[in-house]
């Protein structure tokens, strides 16, 4: 006999299927604490033994990033998502609750929070007396960080208006502000480089952020058969992203570490050592990738596809705080 709570009116039964969901809420919580970890500690066993010094507040800029990457990667993948389900013959009309707003706000406070660390000279400032908000116009660097910050304020507010993609072009602006800045004039070739960064950015955001809402459309949609459509339609397009951001990443590599030096500096610099762990975790990614994409093809029930597929937005998710480390850390460019 089955006892009822009369206060629930849940059965003990009931209670105990819950667990799994349980479960599966701590062990995403213990991820994104691990991801959280990754910049805060990783700067200083990647400089060790290197040579090169710690810059002030690498692991704080670090996790910074990451959290501007992710809340970027979120609404790119809710666009991409929602425009390749219109495609889906028979899709169900309800779809996951939009966390553009969010992400948008938690966007804007990681771009506030990296404006104030240009705006002391790329000093983590220790007061806000530290913080020269107009001496932010007065230089690239800041006014593209303050670029940043107006754009996730509007992807926001586009995004809680009656017409959310229109944060499509806030968003853009994003990507297009963090390629420009991740290449200085100093560079050679800049806008060679900024066009990599900015192609390999774009493909990114639409890779994590669209597994992601696929994920939570195949949860809402339990089992239907447009899921696996959908499912097999992201994949598709996901194999395409993968050529880019390869091609993108070695390109961008090469450009930083001559093939000459490659070798040497994947051991000997903290760059090139993030470098090598962010590809040894992208070759995981992409074996997830091929599992799931074997999956659909092969399996009776293409929908067995989706736990490597949440295998794979996991790893994504430690890609991103890897990414969100080298863009902190000394980059070796030699000429």
């Amino acid at each position: 006999m089955t006892l009822t709570n009369p206060r629930s009116g849940a059965t003990g039964a009931h209670r105990g299927a819950r667990r799994p969901g349980a479960g599966r809420a701590v062990a995403v919580i213990a991820l994104v604490a691990v991801a959280a970890l990754i910049p805060l500690l990783g700067p200083s066993p990647a400089l060790h033994g290197t040579g090169e010094d710690e810059a002030p507040g690498t692991g704080g800029i670090a996790l910074l990033r990451t959290v501007l990457f992710a809340a970027l990667s979120v609404p790119v993948g809710e666009l991409f998502i929602k425009r390749l389900i219109r495609s889906v013959p028979g899709a169900p009309p309800a779809v996951p609750r939009s966390w553009s707003v969010a992400a948008g706000a938690v966007g804007f406070a990681a771009a506030l929070g990296l404006a104030s660390v240009v705006a002391t000279g790329n000093l983590v400032p220790d007061s806000l007396a530290d913080i020269d908000v107009g001496g932010l116009y007065a230089t690239r660097d800041g006014k593209l960080a303050l670029l940043e910050v107006n754009a996730f304020l509007a992807a926001a507010l586009c995004a809680a208006s009656g017409r959310p993609g229109t944060q499509v072009w806030p968003l853009a602006v994003v990507v297009v502000a963090e390629a420009l800045r991740a290449h200085p004039t100093t560079e050679y070739s800049p806008l060679v480089g900024s066009g990599l960064t900015l192609v390999h950015l774009t493909c990114a955001s639409l890779w994590v952020g669209g597994l992601l809402y696929v994920l939570r459309t195949l949860r809402l949609w339990r089992g239907a058969e447009a899921g696996g459509a959908l499912l097999g339609r992201y994949a598709r397009v996901a194999a395409v992203l993968l050529a880019v951001l390869t091609a993108t990443g070695v390109c961008s590599s090469l450009r930083r570490m001559p093939p000459e030096t490659i070798l040497e500096q994947l051991t000997d610099t903290a760059y090139g050592r993030v470098l090598l762990a962010k590809v040894i975790l992208m070759a995981g990614v992409a074996a997830l990738a091929l599992w799931a994409r074997i999956r659909l093809a092969r399996a009776a029930d293409p929908l067995t596809a989706a736990t490597p597929a949440r295998a794979e937005v996991y790893l994504l998710g430690a890609v991103v705080a890897v990414s969100g480390l080298l863009t902190a850390l000394p980059v070796p460019i030699r000429w």
